[in-house]
């Protein structure tokens, strides 16, 4: 009787921590570059006819959300997230100048 193997065992499936931990870097450093890149494409696209208010934020916003891109790169993810949230936040308060 003590032979019997549990089925329920088989489909366990242990988490690697460092696996999550690259894949939250990564996450964090790519989403920082899409959001660079975003930033500086609509802060480029609003140059004309608008306050300068606007570009600027974007820029700013741009900035902000490399720096989370960086940080979130080299394990700081946490900080990363919170960067990337006012990094977005600035990018939208300056389209609200517009």
């Amino acid at each position: 009787m003590d032979d019997v193997e549990d089925p329920a065992e088989d489909d366990v499936e242990f988490e690697d921590p460092a696996e999550d931990a690259r894949r939250a870097r990564w996450t964090a450093a790519g989403t920082g570059a899409v959001l660079t890149l975003a930033g500086v494409t609509a802060s480029l696209m609003r140059l004309s006819g608008v306050p300068a208010l606007v570009p600027a934020a974007y820029g700013v916003g741009a900035g902000v959300c490399a720096l989370a891109g960086v940080l979130g790169a080299k394990g700081r993810t946490r900080r990363a997230l919170w960067l990337l949230i006012a990094g977005t936040m600035i990018m939208a308060l300056g389209d609200q100048f517009d």
